[in-house]
């Protein structure tokens, strides 16, 4: 599935206040690349998987959450390239009725389809993940395996993640992405040009992104973190900005989820509104998928009565 010949479409946002501010805004569009191992996922999961495959390695385990994204792009991909595939997520309690849990949660019941194997463990276990010792009670419980950490964020990855830009992107002034764990937005400040800047817009609170940055990127002078638009951490978004995203929807057709995406846009246009870029300025935002959370977002919304993402 990992095509050396991809090429992902740029495109330009017509909304009245980038043309009042006099701004060009286009977004790449990395979330059409694969219906579920889209966007960054895609990326950092590429050269991954060509050297588990290298390996001769049989399964693929990695960490996240009941709704990772990670997690149901790494179990895709695996079906799609003859890996098992084991999840190690957060939450033991999701374990005790685990039909149900497949019944209403859509990420889940997508990673459970493709053939992953769940491991259910406690949060207090969930922080240990990287430590020696939980890794090794892992191989005997499951074997070799190819392990592909939370968020799937290494030095692989970056290198997936430096492919995202062409040639075609030297004209822009500015790139920006949403921020998570830190690789996507490592991977765009290694291969952007000398004239051009990164703008990260992190989607969780904390002041440790900067050093997990700085572990995979080559440059600390050419970008930036934008700290204002987390809407309260991750995975946490509030009528405001459901209210925005399907604003951007209906008038550019381009769908964002409220994790990341959402966040990202959304404080592009505010800084825009409030004259961060200059006239004339050229904005590319990456599109890094995401979108099959949306649904279960929208059961959150629905059971607090809010508007649902359209």
């Amino acid at each position: 599935m990992f095509d050396s010949s991809l090429r992902i479409p740029n495109q330009q946002i017509i909304l009245p206040i980038l043309e009042d501010k006099g701004v060009e805004l286009f977004i790449k569009r990395e979330d059409l690349i694969h219906p579920y191992v889209s966007g960054n996922k895609y990326r950092k999961l590429k050269h991954n998987l060509i050297e588990a495959k290298r390996q001769k390695a049989k399964a693929i385990l990695t960490f996240g959450g009941a709704y990772s994204n990670h997690i149901a792009a790494t179990a895709a991909a695996g079906k799609i390239n003859g890996f098992e595939t084991i999840g190690v997520i957060r939450g033991d309690e999701l374990a005790k009725d685990i039909d149900n849990v497949l019944e209403y949660n859509k990420t889940l019941k997508l990673a459970y389809e493709s053939g992953m194997k769940f491991k259910f463990i406690s949060r207090e276990d969930y922080r240990n993940k990287n430590q020696e010792s939980f890794l090794n009670k892992l191989q005997d419980e499951f074997n070799e395996f190819y392990l592909v950490p939370e968020g799937g964020s290494n030095k692989l990855a970056v290198k997936g993640c430096e492919e995202i830009l062409t040639n075609e992107d030297e004209k822009f002034n500015y790139i920006c992405s949403a921020v998570g764990t830190g690789g996507t937005i490592a991977g765009l400040i290694n291969s952007v040009n000398d004239n051009q800047k990164v703008i990260g817009f992190p989607a969780l609170k904390g002041s440790f992104l900067e050093s997990e940055i700085d572990k995979f990127s080559n440059r600390n002078d050419n970008w930036s973190l934008e700290k204002e638009y987390h809407f309260g951490g991750y995975g946490k978004f509030d009528e405001r900005l459901i209210s925005f995203i399907n604003y951007f929807k209906e008038n550019t057709t381009v769908p964002l989820d409220p994790i990341y995406t959402g966040k990202m846009v959304y404080g592009i246009i505010d800084m825009i509104s409030n004259n961060k870029f200059q006239r004339g300025s050229k904005i590319l935002a990456i599109h890094t998928g995401g979108l099959q959370g949306v649904e279960g977002v929208n059961q959150k919304l629905k059971r607090k009565g809010m508007d649902l993402i359209q």
